[in-house]
């Protein structure tokens, strides 16, 4: 851990902290924003979902993507762990499978940037009683 040394320091480390919950808590309008969620059941924190969600944390704000990253529970994909919910705004959730550092990045680059389809999508395959 970085040793604070001057009140600039004190201020840099709380300017980071506050960008880290912005990106979390982003919620006054998610509609508006890319919505993250990162599946954190139990059988999703044992296939990575934590790293997997950090890095969506970490690349989002690096890049200047306004987002908000947040977890849920089960999505009833275990066999397809980590599974990561993306809703781009204006559009239905994209749910994507096995999604560990590298396939974020990729989704990243090329859903949430371009909003191109890329390997991984799990398919939906149930419908609501009103549909």
């Amino acid at each position: 851990m970085t040793k604070i040394k001057t009140l600039a320091d004190l201020r840099k480390i709380r300017d980071e902290v506050q960008s880290k919950i912005r990106l979390r808590e982003n919620s006054d309008h998610p509609e508006q924003v890319v919505q993250v969620k990162v599946g954190m059941a139990t059988c999703g924190i044992a296939s990575g979902a934590k790293e997997t969600m950090k890095y969506f944390m970490d690349e989002l704000e690096q890049q200047a993507i306004d987002a908000v990253v947040t977890q849920t529970g089960c999505m009833g994909y275990c066999y397809a762990e980590p599974t990561v919910e993306i809703t781009l705004p204006g559009k239905e959730p994209v749910i994507f499978g096995f999604v560990d550092k590298e396939k974020a990045e990729e989704i990243i680059d090329v859903y949430i940037k371009r909003g191109e389809l890329i390997d991984g999508v799990i398919p939906l395959t149930f419908r609501t009683i009103d549909d």
